[in-house]
């Protein structure tokens, strides 16, 4: 692999999935042969310490620009430009294509031989709208390879792109870690914790955004506990639409049957996806498609902790389950569908252990961030 700097708006301690995806991929690079240009996740004191702490702790290079959002501006591509002559990177990887890919001709010119650009589910919605989708066709013209996550977001990405450049996308989607999150990763001791040891648990762990479709979980909850008085429905994660969510649970009259955690430290999230026995987050589209779910790595990540899946029909999200094998896919949004499914598989315990088993098998056949991380070095 030549030696890379990786460009990047998303980069931890800033939370995210795209953050977590790029982590950890850089983790499974030769340190050596790495440099991070990131943003500055936070200016107040407490954040810049976290800041701090956290690339002091990596074995590779991060360099900060002191803006929280990293823009190609003609000052962040001069930066750029810099640290590839700096450290004598001669391959760029744009953490998302979208904007920060339009630096690619500068970096060229600078000495970058190799130019990877990877999308997300944003880029999706850049591609529906005149403006940025012109941008995204500079961005195809400008590298060498455009990544995508799955068949819904490549077939749109590539709408926008020329011919030339359509032609050279490359699937490289998040991977997981198969040795984190498997069926012994401490779900017992969550349950036992939250008073759950002997109820019937539908997990969902994600932010809570509206597109998640935590609200659907919550107004199937009366359908569910009609079949399944006993069950509980943890929602595990922080974010925006908590509060609107809780109100939901009582207008519902379902509060006592649903429980939120709220934000969980990445190492105990492994044990909250255990405590369940069905996971599920039916994701929607929103906003005409511009709000629309990329992959769905959280649905892998219950698979490989031995859960079926009962996931929505937003973007990519399907890309994520095998239906009918790993789990079951639903229109996103509707309360009646995942219901139905969760009460299934609820009360099929001889169904929950195959479609986990056979979830489980599918991440370690496809999904590990071994077998991604050596398509990125290729690529690069």
């Amino acid at each position: 692999m030549d030696k890379t700097l990786i460009v990047t708006n998303d980069f931890p301690p800033r939370p995210g999935g795209i953050q977590a995806f790029l982590h950890n991929m850089a983790l499974r690079l030769d340190p050596d042969r790495v440099v991070v240009y990131a943003s500055t996740w936070k200016r107040s004191a407490e954040g810049v310490a976290a800041t701090a702490a956290f690339d002091a702790e990596q074995p590779f290079t991060v360099v900060r620009d002191h803006t929280t959002m990293l823009l190609p501006t003609p000052r962040v591509t001069r930066r750029a430009t810099a640290l590839l002559r700096e450290h004598g990177c001669s391959s760029v990887w744009f953490g998302a294509a979208a904007p920060l890919g339009l630096m690619a001709p500068a970096l060229r010119r600078a000495g970058a031989r190799r130019l990877v650009a990877t999308t997300h589910g944003h880029e999706a919605g850049w591609a529906q709208l005149p403006a940025s989708r012109q941008l995204l066709r500079r961005i195809g013209e400008g590298t060498d390879t455009v990544t995508y996550l799955g068949e819904y977001t490549r077939s749109r990405i590539a709408a926008a792109l020329t011919p030339d450049a359509a032609g050279r996308m490359v699937q490289l989607p998040p991977g997981v870690d198969e040795k984190t999150f498997h069926p012994g990763s401490g779900g017992d001791r969550v349950r036992s914790r939250l008073g759950l040891s002997d109820r019937p648990v539908v997990v969902c762990v994600s932010r809570l955004v509206p597109r998640k479709g935590q609200d659907t979980l919550i107004l199937a909850m009366p359908a569910i506990l009609a079949r399944v008085p006993d069950a509980v429905l943890l929602i595990v994660g922080g974010g925006p639409y908590a509060k609107d969510l809780g109100r939901l649970a009582a207008e519902t009259g379902v509060e006592d049957s649903v429980r939120f955690t709220g934000p969980v430290p990445w190492a105990e999230l492994p044990a909250h996806y255990g405590a369940g026995d069905v996971f599920a987050m039916p994701c929607r589209t929103r906003r005409g498609g511009l709000d629309v779910e990329g992959l769905g790595i959280v649905y892998l990540e219950a698979s490989a902790t031995g859960l079926p899946v009962v996931a929505g029909d937003s973007g990519g999200a399907p890309d994520a389950v095998l239906d009918g094998g790993t789990g079951w896919v639903v229109r996103g949004g509707s309360a009646e569908e995942s219901a139905d499914r969760i009460v299934t598989l609820l009360g099929d315990a001889e169904l929950r252990r195959r479609m986990g088993e056979r979830g489980r098998a599918w991440v370690e056949e496809k999904w590990r961030w071994d077998l991604l991380a050596e398509k990125l070095k290729t690529l690069l």
